[in-house]
């Protein structure tokens, strides 16, 4: 579940308003009730009202404590209201994301991420994900045991649970004792699986993508990458099929790889058809993945050195270099093809750039007598 998005079973509820001070007052009598069926009523009521209102989730902020404790309740359907009303208010709001660890709430959401139940598992990964948007949160979190059964639930999980542990597990990752702690689990076969399944160009593999890149800076990663079956494969197929940001991080990964043992790496980047995706991002990418694409073109020829500071190889003389070592005529063929589409892509867009500079240059309104003259004076 995206950050900032509506939790899981909200599609349906009714649209939210104000809460006026009686209407607030019932919702807390009913949570604070210790009567199941007034609890579960007033976790809905909260839930529908906090969708998407942060004027609401202020004002229902005292809800947390009571509703954490709903979490222990030990009926699936009254923890079930508890978690979902608890994820809405979450979301977007710092101080109740904080609260709502402080009040209690990662042990027993452990259990549910741990549960056969299918339904708290997928609201347990969710609520991970959203409550480890806060820094204050993602020591705690890590320090209460999450970050194995998350790894777990990326293996057996359905997938919508393997999406919010994907992200839940990426946030963690920003604190780098959390990265050394992923790391140590080897995660990265189930987030090779992951990417071979999931949608390439969606949210969920930007997340794993970032995740894997930061994963592959340690020796470890690495090797549990190219130990992998498909993995450097699946990191190619991102290169050329995910978004923007996605193919950002494919290529970063490719590069540490290249950059930490060349000998080591080439063989097996050039092998996965890498070279392809590498040249249309030399066009097409982003400045940083245009720059770390041409850093990785370079590292991939016979020599990672430019031969002349004074004149550096051409994209076309790098390229080359590579293709003449290519085995297999139909890679060989696919690269030159993409080199020549590339370089005519270039060209195009080259001079699309000069005409619009002409466009904006040429005052065509004036009349023709007005204009001034386009060869200087003597």
């Amino acid at each position: 579940m995206d950050e900032g998005k509506e939790s899981p079973g909200t599609r349906n509820c009714r649209g939210d308003g104000r809460v006026s001070a009686a209407e607030l007052q019932g919702i807390m009598e009913g949570v604070m009730s210790g009567v199941e069926e007034l609890q579960s009523q007033a976790a809905l009521d909260i839930r529908r009202l906090t969708k998407t209102s942060s004027r609401n989730r202020r004002q229902l902020s005292a809800a947390v404590p009571p509703l954490v404790a709903m979490l222990r309740s030990g009926k699936a359907s009254t923890c079930e209201a508890a978690i979902l009303a608890l994820l809405n208010l979450a979301v977007k709001d710092e101080r109740n994301k904080i609260s709502i660890v402080e009040a209690g709430a990662l042990e027993p959401l452990l259990v549910f991420l741990d549960s056969t139940n299918s339904c708290l598992r997928e609201y347990a990964a969710a609520s991970f994900f959203t409550l480890s948007a806060s820094y204050v949160n993602k020591t705690r979190i890590s320090a209460s045991g999450a970050i194995p059964l998350l790894i777990k639930v990326l293996e057996y999980g359905s997938q919508q649970a393997k999406v919010d542990s994907i992200a839940a597990l990426h946030n963690l990752s920003l604190i780098n004792d959390n990265l050394k702690t992923i790391l140590a689990l080897n995660p990265i076969p189930h987030m090779i699986n992951f990417l071979k399944t999931c949608k390439k160009s969606s949210k969920s593999a930007e997340k794993c993508c970032a995740l894997l890149e930061s994963l592959i800076s340690f020796n470890e990663g690495r090797q549990a990458l190219t130990a992998e079956e498909g993995g450097v494969l699946t990191v190619v197929e991102i290169l050329e099929e995910g978004s923007s940001p996605s193919r950002e991080h494919s290529v970063g990964a490719l590069l540490t790889m290249c950059e930490s043992d060349r000998s080591r790496y080439k063989g097996l980047i050039l092998k996965e058809g890498a070279i392809p995706g590498l040249l249309e991002l030399t066009v097409q990418g982003t400045p940083t993945s245009q720059a770390k694409a041409h850093r990785l073109l370079e590292l991939l020829r016979d020599s990672p050195y430019q031969r002349s500071k004074l004149k550096p190889d051409t994209l076309e003389n790098i390229v080359s270099s590579i293709v003449s070592k290519i085995e297999g005529e139909e890679q060989a063929g696919k690269a030159k093809k993409m080199l020549a589409e590339m370089i005519q892509i270039s060209m195009e867009q080259s001079l699309r750039h000069l005409q619009r500079r002409a466009l904006v240059c040429t005052p065509k309104d004036l009349p023709p007598g007005n204009r001034r003259s386009e060869v200087s004076s003597k």
